[in-house]
């Protein structure tokens, strides 16, 4: 599910909330699992390429051993806000460092994991790309397992989930604001 947010300040403090925190299972659920809530942000980094855009995504595997290709994200840290978390984990991640163009919205999802529910949501920025090479060798997670410069126009075939799909829709509306 796409959550749209309001264009705030890039900079301000994180709401009480962020990172991970116990919370009860949801009532009703079908698992008598524990609930963890996650807070990650990331994005889309965008450099212009010759005539066209490209798009930083990096690659993982998943639990199940598959290959992922996904934007790249990761949780806040300290008293970053959304938007700074956002920029320092595409730069970590991809190597690229950016600055922030717009809010894309949130996207929110549950997964199970070592004996509890996962409910994850994620916040989406549109960053444009200001230098740094591609690489994945300042992944302090090391989560991600390779990086690749994706023309836009090959975006929607080469991410793995819908819901970031749709984020990168979002995106692709607002680049003629940027671009």
């Amino acid at each position: 599910m796409v959550h749209p947010v309001p264009r705030a300040p890039k900079r301000g403090p994180l709401p009480p909330a962020m990172g991970s925190h116990n919370a009860p299972a949801t009532q009703g659920s079908n698992s008598q699992l524990p609930t963890v809530e996650e807070i990650s942000a990331g994005g889309v980094v965008v450099d212009q390429h010759g005539t066209g855009l490209r798009v930083a995504i990096i690659a993982r595997i998943n639990r199940g051993g598959r290959l992922e290709w996904c934007l790249p994200k990761g949780h806040p840290e300290g008293v970053e806000n959304y938007a700074e978390a956002a920029v320092r984990e595409i730069e970590e991640e991809t190597g690229i460092a950016g600055d922030i163009l717009a809010p894309l919205g949130s996207i929110d999802y549950w997964f199970t994991v070592s004996g509890h529910r996962v409910h994850k949501t994620v916040h989406h920025f549109l960053l444009r790309a200001t230098g740094g090479e591609l690489t994945i060798d300042n992944d302090p997670d090391h989560e991600a397992v390779d990086v690749a410069w994706v023309p836009l126009s090959e975006l929607a075939l080469k991410l793995s989930f819908p819901n970031e799909r749709r984020i990168t829709d979002l995106a692709q509306d607002l680049l003629p604001e940027y671009f």
